[in-house]
């Protein structure tokens, strides 16, 4: 990282700022890490006493607000750190990170997240924004200290990977959490529907012999925490939403006016069930040595075509708030083994923007709603100044390249892991330079010939 001169202008590029109705070539003055002004045309030019970064070409956007991050830390820092979770988020044009809670310890006291917020604020090079656990010890059990939790700046509170399963629990997160004015978050499972699966039922899962589980498994905890949000008038958020069961509730519950959000992850997109075949996606007349990849097992499981399909035209007419990582790094060990064996994840920061990228080009998804789902989406959940380049708002400034291409080598990535499985896909629409707080936290050409 280098430090910002005091004026900084962006010029030329076309700039995209959905929470302004923005989209124009035009330039970008940022004074003191704070966005100045979006000038009406561009210049072609600094004005004078400023330093000037040349985006002619490239879209300029307002740094992307992630809502599901892992970062291991504390407690596995051998899979990633806040120093390198943060470093790969800015690689990806993340500017703001919320840390979920499956640390260890986990972050259900203040305690952990103040830790947490302490470290991260000396040695993150991105904002990190913690959740705080639903229960202790994301046992689900007895409710953890929510308020404490609150007051010590938690954004929501989730048990992320083992969902609330007792209804009477959950009922009363909810209502403890319409006081604090946070939602909740519930990992979108019933396990026992789904127990013992290891990727989503259907043909593929049966032709490589895996156990399936089946979609309404997220269905069925989907449609129970409607219910429960209706009934309590809480905020509910549904993380990593996959299923097109999922959709038809989510739907109905915005119909009837329960305060609900959803997210999708960018490999629920962009993959299907028949990426586990290790072909990036085709099917082989003969299952051979590169099946059951390993870097595809992932919680929720990559589903059908047609659960796509409808994921990403749920995203496009806005059903779908917003577009959030997962990123979910691990070591090689918890990779390198049977399918059956491996840890479900997949690492994400770094390639998101640019595997979403390929539903633009696609004629799938506009790149205004790819970036709004990115930026303005995310903030307004947050309910936080972030996500636009407003006045007077931080200098969070994500430049992207959508011409330029480049193939996936996660042995280059800032993340510790490298459990991607778009390994040796070619991607375009490229983030070349992230700028926080008025600071360029990464910039491809400085990288150029190393990690790129």
């Amino acid at each position: 990282m280098h430090l910002a001169a005091r004026k900084l202008a962006i010029t030329g590029g076309r700039v995209i700022d959905p929470a302004q109705g923005i989209d124009r070539v035009a330039d970008v003055l940022i004074s003191n890490g704070v966005v100045e002004a979006i000038t009406d045309s561009s210049s072609g030019s600094a004005p004078d006493g400023y330093e000037q970064i040349d985006a002619s070409g490239k879209i300029v956007a307002p740094g992307f607000v992630d809502l599901h991050t892992h970062l291991r830390d504390p407690g596995q820092e051998w899979k990633e750190t806040i120093v390198t979770g943060t470093r790969a988020a800015a690689h990806g044009g993340f500017t703001t990170i919320s840390a979920m809670p499956n640390t260890d310890p986990v972050q259900d006291s203040a305690a952990v997240v103040d830790d947490v917020m302490r470290r991260a604020a000396a040695d993150g090079v991105v904002r990190v924004l913690p959740i705080g656990a639903i229960s202790v010890g994301q046992k689900g059990k007895q409710l953890a200290p929510m308020g404490e939790l609150a007051d010590s700046g938690v954004i929501g509170f989730s048990d992320d990977g083992n969902p609330v399963a007792d209804a009477n629990l959950m009922r009363q997160a909810l209502s403890y959490a319409v006081e604090l004015g946070l939602p909740i978050i519930n990992h979108a499972e019933d396990k026992k529907i789904g127990a013992g699966g290891v990727m989503s039922a259907g043909t593929v899962a049966t032709r490589l012999g895996l156990a399936g589980v089946p979609a309404e498994a997220e269905t069925a905890m989907v449609a129970r925490d409607l219910h429960l949000a209706d009934l309590t008038k809480a905020r509910l958020h549904i993380p990593h939403i996959s299923t097109m069961g999922s959709l038809v509730a989510l739907r109905s519950a915005k119909e009837c006016g329960v305060d609900v959000t959803a997210e999708v992850t960018p490999h629920h997109l962009t993959l299907n069930d028949e990426w586990v075949f290790g072909l990036h996606g085709e099917i082989p007349a003969v299952v051979g040595s590169e099946a059951y990849d390993t870097n595809t097992k992932v919680n929720p499981p990559l589903r059908s075509r047609a659960d796509v399909e409808a994921v990403i035209e749920a995203l496009s007419d806005g059903l779908i708030d917003i577009i959030a990582t997962d990123h979910a790094p691990h070591a090689a060990t918890d990779k390198v083994c049977t399918y059956n064996e491996a840890a479900h994840g997949i690492n994400v920061l770094e390639t998101a923007f640019s595997s979403v990228f390929q539903l633009v080009d696609a004629g799938k998804l506009s790149v205004v709603r790819l970036i709004e789902s990115l930026t303005a989406g995310p903030a307004a959940i947050l309910k936080k100044d972030l996500g636009s380049l407003k006045k007077g708002f931080s200098a969070d400034v994500a430049i992207i390249d959508p011409g330029s291409k480049w193939v996936v080598d996660p042995t280059k990535f800032e993340s510790k892991s490298v459990n991607s499985p778009l390994t040796g896909v070619e991607l375009a629409g490229r983030v070349v330079q992230t700028i926080y707080q008025g600071e360029t936290v990464f910039e491809l050409s400085a990288v150029a010939g190393a990690k790129q």
